[in-house]
């Protein structure tokens, strides 16, 4: 339980992240395949430490993100036994006092502004090449993970959305909807919840390659590899060059400007409902979910 302060309050899943060193590519991996990768806060603190080891190891060139099992990632843990927003680690990401003393707004903005907010734009910035390499489900939260990667590769059975809008909040956390999709692509994302697949997110731009399955994995890493003979300082340069320009763009501000939305949804939500999530939770979205890919399904057969 990584820069966690009290044991035993989540169980004991083992690693729930690995890291593996592939020549000169570091290889970084979720690892709760029972719960399709859901990130829950101890997830999250294993991810920085793994960026971390890898970031400070020179003979690292290029780092891959990935997910064991079926799925890349589904999102924020909102119903595993390992959900832990009820415990308290130590601050990484942002200078802001801790969530769990805090009462209503303040204990989710605290969080918030940490584990995802915080967290993604402090992996935005790794100084090295992130690739994020992506099967089955990259929902909501999982988004977020990937986007924040420079490049991303996906795999034919890949697919994507932010259903969040179920929630009567106006997306995830790390709000680069606009950025990577577009602005109308990213409000019909938005407005319908609605699944889309690797072959519209490469059309979109959201994705650098689609391949087969089975090869996925030789895809990434020689993208890696290839990706490694640069100079490792003008890799870094790059990378601030391109994510500067990004942020003139008003990437940052806009993000900041929708964080501040998010929580005055999740607000919103508590005070007319029966908590900060619209009464939603993993089944009931799954299910939304379901019922909108079968309505699509139908409304295209006819």
């Amino acid at each position: 339980m990584t820069g966690a302060q009290a044991p035993g309050a989540v169980p004991d899943e083992g690693e729930v992240v690995t890291y593996e060193r592939r020549g000169p590519i570091a290889v970084v991996t979720m690892n709760r395949p029972d719960y399709r990768n859901a990130q829950n806060s101890v997830m999250t603190y294993a991810l920085d430490a793994a960026f971390t080891r890898a970031v400070e190891d020179a003979d690292v060139q290029v780092i891959v993100l990935a997910g064991n099992g079926k799925h890349f990632s589904a999102g924020h843990d909102i119903g595993t036994p390992g959900r832990d927003h009820h415990v308290r680690y130590e601050n990484k990401a942002a200078l802001w006092w801790d969530h769990l003393d805090r009462p209503g707004g303040d204990q989710r903005y605290a969080r918030e502004v940490e584990v995802y907010l915080g967290m993604c734009r402090r992996w935005r910035e790794i100084p090295k090449p992130t690739i994020a390499m992506v099967q089955g489900a990259c929902i909501a939260g999982g988004l977020m993970l990937a986007w924040v990667c420079d490049l991303i590769v996906a795999a034919q059975d890949a697919f994507f959305s932010d259903p969040v809008v179920r929630m009567g909040i106006p997306g995830v956390e790390y709000f680069a909807h606009p950025w990577v999709l577009g602005p109308r692509r990213a409000k019909e994302v938005l407005y319908t919840g609605d699944r889309f697949s690797a072959a519209q997110a490469y059309e979109w731009g959201m994705v650098n390659r689609v391949v087969a399955n089975e090869e996925l994995a030789a895809e990434t890493f020689a993208l890696a590899e290839k990706i490694s003979t640069m100079p490792q300082f003008g890799l870094a340069l790059t990378k601030k060059a391109v994510n500067q320009c990004e942020d003139q763009m008003g990437l940052r501000s806009g993000m900041d400007s929708v964080f501040g939305l998010h929580h005055f949804a999740h607000a919103h939500n508590a005070e007319v409902g029966a908590d900060s999530l619209g009464g939603m939770n993993a089944e009931s979205m799954k299910a939304g979910a379901t019922r909108r890919d079968a309505s699509t399904a139908e409304n295209r057969a006819m």
